[in-house]
């Protein structure tokens, strides 16, 4: 006499039971991540994490938002021609970071966005992906020795805890 096949997980104490519910009706179009946003500044392991986050927008038919956020010292909004500099550095690396992203997408058909905005990393990273329900957020690692002790954005990313969180090396 054949048993129907069914998952069985033994269970402490001897007990026979389902390892998981009936799977629940498949929706088309529906599995997997909608939205991958990567933090760009143009370090090599920004570049790094963009290029892995256009990949995985790619193969998962994603749309991808690549967020370069500049940080503004206060010591060098005080001077006197500070914040106008500070301000056009900004500028000229937004504009190089928007052509390199959009030129490399554009070479798939990807359906791409770059957005620069000033302020810390972390709130802007974390406002614009609640603002846009991002599915997972990609950074790349720190390359600087200080946030082994302080902690790296990566790691206060995923800290918070709220999505998936891929640091690319």
């Amino acid at each position: 006499m054949r048993l129907p096949l069914s998952p069985q997980v033994a269970v402490p104490g001897g007990h026979n039971g389902l390892v998981s519910s009936p799977a629940p009706e498949f929706e088309f179009g529906t599995d997997g991540p909608s939205l991958i946003l990567v933090g760009v500044d143009g370090s090599r392991t920004s570049l790094r994490a963009a290029a892995y986050a256009g990949g995985l927008a790619r193969r998962q038919g994603a749309r991808l938002l690549a967020v370069y956020v500049g940080r503004i010292s206060a010591s060098a909004s005080m001077a006197p021609a500070g914040a106008a500099v500070m301000s056009e550095t900004f500028d000229q690396i937004a504009d190089e970071l928007k052509q390199l992203m959009l030129s490399r997408t554009a070479e798939t058909g990807m359906a791409t966005e770059f957005r620069s905005v000033r302020g810390d990393p972390l709130a802007e990273l974390t406002r614009i992906a609640e603002q846009t329900h991002a599915d997972a957020v990609v950074v790349g690692a720190s390359e600087h020795l200080g946030h082994r002790i302080v902690g790296s954005l990566a790691s206060r990313l995923v800290r918070a805890g709220k999505w998936p969180v891929i640091v690319v090396p």
